[in-house]
């Protein structure tokens, strides 16, 4: 499920760095950048230190086999990553 609100109702302020990423990297914004800064006092600045965690904190597996893991239960998921 995809919401709308995550491609429009982002402050100007946002919306900018948002383009500025898609200029720098010829990639659009990923929709977990959206998620997490939208709204942030709800969602974004609550999670975001648990996904650092987990993504880059202590474990057995490396970061990079964390990321592709990530990514094959996204598309495992049918969900882009």
């Amino acid at each position: 499920m995809r919401l709308e609100v995550l491609n429009s109702g982002h402050t100007l302020r946002k919306k900018a760095l948002f383009a500025m990423i898609r200029v720098m990297s010829r990639h659009p914004v990923p929709d977990v950048v959206k998620t997490l800064t939208y709204r942030p006092e709800f969602f974004g600045a609550h999670m975001n230190p648990v996904f650092q965690e987990i993504m880059r904190g202590p474990s057995d597996w490396s970061v990079g086999e964390r990321e592709l893991m990530a990514a094959f239960v996204s598309k495992t998921n049918e969900c882009e990553f």
